[in-house]
């Protein structure tokens, strides 16, 4: 027996900014926002979990515990990748990591810090094992 996520939630003193950034970063699409401003998204195409926001009074303090780890797609390279989300509101940060590694810290417009890995989903899908 397992678990699955199925939603990951995000707090926010501005939901529906940060719901407007997470749906342009991953191609997601407002489901539903709740009487008490909670702003669930989820992708086009059913898969994956969904990204619920949540609204909090205080800012953010410190260095996230979790974060997420992004892939560009379509045949998009790292850096083109970066570079969409800067224009989205990103922000580059940094949490202490080196100069040698291969992703790019990001933060979204509320400081939650995410990574952008140096290969693209069609790279990645490369290094999976073939089914027998």
């Amino acid at each position: 027996m397992s678990s699955v996520i199925a939603s990951i939630a995000l707090d926010a003193a501005d939901p529906p900014r940060l719901a407007e950034f997470w749906t342009q970063a991953l191609g997601y699409r407002i489901e539903e926002t709740n009487d008490a401003d909670v702003v669930s998204l989820v992708r086009a195409d059913g898969t994956g979990p969904d990204l619920d926001i949540i609204p909090v009074p205080e800012g953010k303090t410190v260095k996230n515990r979790l974060h997420l780890d992004l892939r560009a797609t379509e045949g998009a390279t790292q850096q083109q990748e970066v570079e969409r989300l800067l224009a989205l509101g990103a922000t580059r940060i940094n949490v202490g990591q080196g100069p040698d590694v291969t992703w790019v810290v990001l933060a979204d417009p509320e400081g939650n810090e995410f990574c952008v890995l140096g290969r693209s989903t069609e790279d990645a899908a490369l290094d999976m094992p073939s089914a027998p």
